[in-house]
């Protein structure tokens, strides 16, 4: 692989896991490269998706860059991400919100530090399903997102409130799950939370 296409593989990987747009300025700091050739580097990507006729594409707002998909394909995304939207929450996911909900507002980084592990597919489920939210930013190098519960999620538990959530067990009863060798707050599937989920009438209230 030369330079040039080693640069463009980078980029994608970059992009397609951060989601979210990212400022070309950003990009060239991380590959220690000029901004100019960034961009450049960012057209022959884009001109390369066109060229396969790919799924995906580059789009550039505010000169910052997203991968998304083309609208051609709007429709199989869509029912896709319906189906995954009404799949039962794993014990990961379930594991994230509880993070989430008994600490208000937390970033992916505190996340991971509790679980040990990569939480970025579970934080995406809970988005899609609307029971976690982006509440802002933290004013820290890199601006991590934060994230809370939504309003949904308190309809689904039959909440009021977050201050109505059950106490966390104590530390004597934390020992003793883990002397019965319990690696998840949720391994036996049918000891898990069951979501009072509403119709899909009123799911159009939580985009």
């Amino acid at each position: 692989m030369n330079k040039t296409d080693n640069i463009i593989s980078k980029l994608e990987a970059m992009l397609f896991a951060a989601g979210d747009p990212v400022e070309a300025a950003k990009l060239a700091e991380v590959l220690d490269v000029d901004i100019e050739t960034v961009t450049k580097m960012l057209g022959h990507l884009s001109a390369l998706y066109d060229e396969r006729d790919s799924g995906l594409m580059l789009i550039r707002v505010d000169n910052k860059y997203q991968l998304c998909t083309r609208e051609a394909h709007s429709e199989e995304v869509r029912k896709l991400l319906e189906i995954k939207k009404n799949t039962p929450l794993s014990n990961a996911a379930f594991e994230v919100l509880a993070i989430v909900a008994y600490n208000k507002t937390v970033t992916r980084a505190f996340i991971e530090q509790v679980r040990g592990v990569d939480c970025s597919g579970p934080i995406a489920s809970l988005v899609q399903k609307g029971l976690i939210e982006e509440k802002g930013r933290l004013d820290l190098p890199g601006r991590p997102l934060i994230y809370g519960t939504t309003d949904r999620f308190l309809r689904c538990f039959s909440l009021n409130s977050l201050d109505d959530l059950p106490d966390l067990p104590k530390t004597e009863e934390i020992d003793k799950l883990n002397d019965d060798s319990q690696t998840s707050l949720f391994d036996n599937e049918k000891e898990a939370p069951i979501l009072n989920e509403s119709d899909n009438s009123e799911e159009g209230d939580d985009d």
